[in-house]
């Protein structure tokens, strides 16, 4: 059997296509988490024909745009390649497009020339292309973020009656144990494949944990390969440095990154350019520390502290050498590695729902909080328990301190909220903002 994924992207990709005034669309995102893919389904879902090229696959193609800006004349040569007319019944697919610096400013010229065309373009290391391009097409172009899979968008391969029945929830009220077990035994399959699409894939038609990690051993080397696309040669080892350290850092208590643990007496300055390639890269996660929670979150940040987390669990699983057979051990796979998967899973889902960037917060040496969130204008802070012991002597004092009108608990525990506190099991934390929605805390 064949397991195709929906992914949640769907629907803003057919809402571009539904667009009298749409832009050039760039969808960016991390080398593996179904672009390709993606941009393919929209052409032949919701298109009479497409046409897709890879800057990659054949470089040659950046001839093209190297010689002319007249977009008429690149698509004549495009539709030789092609072998037919593309017109505006055709979605043109630029894949890897950080390849050809002069494809992306192109895009410019598309939207002005001829805004009738339907052109969609994506690229694995997207992000560090557009950081030393010299020329970008700002306002010319709209984006989306693609992330790894959702558990939501897992759980809905693994058992659709259960996901619709996470969808309909629409009243904070405790789910029937019946399915509240069965979605945390698909939950910690989850955790142990992580949201890339090949190797959950692999999981789902072998039902094979040691399959599923062959697939990510060769997905982590990919990345590591790509390594050594970063400019300065000096800086190649140093992102591996980096990227090697990360099991380490988020297995202490204090998840702050240092980078002691790196490599011996490694400076900050020394290894920056290492973590912003990652970052770019969309491997990592940067999570800043904010001591003053006011708005804008931005303005109270402490950019001499902060965490970095891996941008999908699987893999940090993987890298931290936490074998599947953790599976099969109980809830063994939320409370080893000091809870790092679930605090690591949790921000993977609270990313692509908040406009805004999670912070995390400490008072000294008196308290954490594992994450704070700006939902509309309410800073809401966030605490991830590994099981069912929901006390957290940090959420309470930060709670007297700034007396926040919501704060969110995240557990084994059933789904709950009662005098200020919602407790939202691990596995629904892709509802955070419907949940958030439902509580009409302001008038407590």
């Amino acid at each position: 059997m064949s397991y195709l994924f929906k992914r949640t992207l769907e629907t803003d990709l057919i809402r571009w296509t539904a667009s009298p005034n749409h832009k050039p669309l760039l969808l960016n995102g991390a080398r593996q988490v179904g672009k390709t893919y993606l941009m393919k389904w929209l052409g032949t879902q919701h298109f009479k024909k497409f046409a897709y090229f890879n800057f990659d696959e054949r470089p040659e193609l950046a001839q093209f745009f190297e010689n002319t800006k007249d977009v008429h004349s690149i698509l004549e040569n495009l539709s030789i390649v092609h072998g037919a007319l593309i017109d505006t019944d055709t979605l043109v697919i630029l894949d890897e497009i950080q390849e050809c610096y002069q494809a992306l400013n192109a895009l410019k010229y598309f939207y002005e020339n001829f805004p009738q065309l339907y052109i969609i373009s994506a690229g694995s290391l997207l992000g560090i292309t557009l950081g030393q391009a010299q020329s970008f097409p700002v306002g010319k172009v709209q984006f989306l973020n693609l992330y790894p899979l959702s558990f939501t968008e897992f759980l809905a391969q693994c058992d659709s009656k259960l996901a619709n029945y996470l969808h309909k929830i629409n009243k904070i009220e405790p789910i029937p144990d019946l399915f509240f077990s069965s979605i945390k035994e698909n939950f910690k399959k989850y955790l142990i494949t992580g949201g890339l699409p090949a190797v959950a894939q692999t999981f789902l038609e072998t039902k094979d944990f040691f399959r599923a990690d062959e697939v990510l051993n060769d997905l982590i080397r990919s990345y590591e390969l790509d390594f050594a696309k970063h400019p300065i040669m000096k800086d190649i080892a140093k992102i591996g440095y980096v990227w090697h350290s990360l099991p380490s850092q988020l297995g202490r208590e204090n998840k702050k990154f240092v980078y002691q643990l790196v490599k011996p007496g490694a400076r900050a300055r020394e290894y920056e350019d290492a973590l912003r390639w990652l970052e770019q890269a969309g491997l990592v996660y940067r999570i800043s520390l904010c001591k003053t929670p006011k708005l804008p979150l931005s303005g109270y940040d402490d950019l001499s502290a902060y965490k970095i987390y891996v941008f999908d669990v699987g893999i940090l699983r993987k890298m931290s050498k936490l074998d599947a057979i953790a599976f099969t051990e109980g809830n063994r796979l939320f409370v080893e590695f000091k809870g790092a998967l679930l605090e690591n899973y949790i921000l993977q889902s609270l990313i692509p729902q908040f406009e805004v960037m999670p912070r995390y917060w400490t008072s000294g040496n008196e308290a954490e909080v594992d994450f704070i969130i700006q939902s509309k204008n309410e800073i809401i802070p966030i605490e991830v328990k590994a099981d069912e012991n929901v006390r957290s002597r940090s959420l309470t004092f930060y709670a007297k301190k700034h007396q926040p009108a919501l704060r969110i608990k995240y557990s084994l525990k059933n789904l709950s909220y009662q005098d200020g506190l919602l407790n939202i099991p691990h596995f629904m934390a892709d509802y955070t903002k419907e949940l958030i929605d439902l509580i009409d805390f302001k008038n407590e």
